[in-house]
């Protein structure tokens, strides 16, 4: 939902402390329920061709070797990828590796993630079998709605919109975000499928309870900050 700032401007934008040890997060993660890895301040080889990276200014192998690198060593995942091609591939991989439920996700739109705008192909393993399927907006009760309906370009920007959502505002951002939160609850076997938790994504913000974990968030990482 952002052209040009990342998860950790956001985070940072919205308080959070992102450069906390390995066992800070763990213990944020034990404390408050939800940790933010920061990947260059906890995989060397990655943060080294960083610089490089920008330099190009393309997708490169990285990309794509980026989030099977995961230092965390996650068995539930939630990825999103920038090619259909990538979904089979990126899904296998995460088997190979030792994932136990993973999804992979790539909007027909271009979204590296679970869209709005066009039909999302997943790449999904559980059990130990891999299935591949696409699913629609109309499939969860959303409505079709293009990218540009929640384009960002700043951190501030995402800040707002997110800091929208969590606070009970209604639209094609909720929406995404809900969806896309459902589908992690469901990778992480919080919920028993990704419309199961759609709408648990859907009562926490209603209840208040995702807003209240973000203000947990910055509490916990800031008792860290230099």
């Amino acid at each position: 939902m952002s052209s040009k700032s990342g998860s950790a401007d956001v985070m940072e934008a919205l308080g959070v402390n992102i450069n906390l040890k390995a066992e800070q997060i763990a213990q944020c993660i034990a404390d408050v329920g939800i940790g933010f890895m920061f990947a260059p301040n906890h995989h060397p080889a990655m943060k080294n061709v960083a610089p490089v990276r920008k330099e190009l200014g393309v997708r490169t192998i990285f990309n794509i070797l980026g989030p099977l690198t995961n230092p965390a060593g996650a068995p539930n995942i939630l990825m999103g990828v920038f090619h259909e091609d990538l979904v089979g591939i990126q899904v296998r991989a995460l088997q190979r590796l030792g994932a136990e439920h993973a999804i992979v996700v790539y909007g027909r739109d271009g979204l590296d993630e679970i869209s709005l705008g066009a039909g999302t192909l997943v790449g999904e393993l559980k059990d130990g079998v891999v299935r591949e399927y696409e699913i629609h907006p109309e499939d969860f009760g959303l409505r079709m709605v293009g990218t540009r309906a929640f384009r960002v370009e700043t951190p501030e920007e995402s800040k707002a919109m997110l800091m929208g959502v969590l606070n009970g505002e209604q639209g094609p951002a909720r929406d995404i975000v809900c969806l896309n939160a459902g589908a992690a609850l469901y990778a992480g076997n919080a919920a028993s499928s990704i419309e199961d938790g759609l709408k648990k994504a859907q009562a926490a913000l209603d209840s208040g309870a995702a807003l209240k974990k973000l203000e947990e968030l910055v509490i916990f990482t800031q008792k860290f900050a230099a």
